[in-house]
């Protein structure tokens, strides 16, 4: 499974997403995918995933079901993202 975090680095979310990540990073010893709405490639797993809110965290599986969805803050727990990062 994997876990992307989907938001806007120029924005008024972007603090509490670079703390989250931060904070994972520190806690799981693992890095989060992050994606940007605004690149093409952003944009086409948005419309995938019907992401119309940022920050959104995604979990799916490895082969592209989706397993959770957070949307907006607060973020979820570091405990709940990990049960489903599973590079």
């Amino acid at each position: 499974m994997k876990v992307v975090i989907v938001y806007r680095e120029e924005s008024d979310h972007a603090r509490p997403v670079i703390d989250f990540m931060r904070d994972f990073a520190r806690q799981t010893g693992r890095e989060l995918e992050t994606i940007d709405p605004d690149t093409p490639e952003g944009a086409q797993f948005c419309r995938t995933y019907d992401i119309v809110e940022y920050p959104s965290v995604i979990a799916t599986s490895d082969d592209g079901v989706l397993q959770n969805l957070w949307r907006g803050l607060p973020l979820p727990l570091i405990n709940e993202v990990s049960y489903y990062d599973h590079n």
